[in-house]
């Protein structure tokens, strides 16, 4: 997989999200505390676009009237139909083995280190000031 800059860590702050289009696919990035996670913009069950969907917890029972909330944030729900994704996995929370959306790979790079690459050519004085978070697709 190639990788593609999608925007500086500035763009994303924590609780943000951002669409972009890679060749055909389209993939929402989010940022959850200091993390990034990207998945294809489509929910399988009747394409919803789950870049205008909330982000949730889970909410566990281990008897009734008991319950726990754990992971915040870290679930999409599709605005359509309610289906819910872990964005780390991409797998859903009703049938985790059967029904996913596409996940990418999604990291933080330093600008320095993205204008260094591999080649050498002829070079001028340049500032690099943000990090920026790469997509894996």
């Amino acid at each position: 997989m190639a990788a593609h800059i999608v925007a500086t860590t500035a763009e994303l702050p924590d609780g943000a999200r951002k669409r972009v289009q890679i060749g055909t696919r389209d993939i929402v990035v989010f940022c959850v505390g200091s993390e990034y996670f990207a998945l294809l913009d489509r929910c399988p069950h009747q394409g919803g676009k789950l870049s205008d969907g909330i982000l949730c917890g889970l909410a566990e029972a281990g008897e009734p009237g008991e319950y726990r909330y754990s992971r915040p944030r870290e679930f999409v729900r599709c605005p359509w139909h309610g289906w819910e994704f872990d964005l780390r996995t991409g797998r859903s929370i009703i049938s985790p083995d059967r029904i996913r959306t596409r996940r990418y790979p999604a990291r933080v790079e330093p600008g320095a280190k993205l204008v260094e690459g591999p080649y050498r050519a002829e070079t001028f004085a340049v500032r690099v000031e943000d990090d920026y978070v790469v997509v894996e697709a």
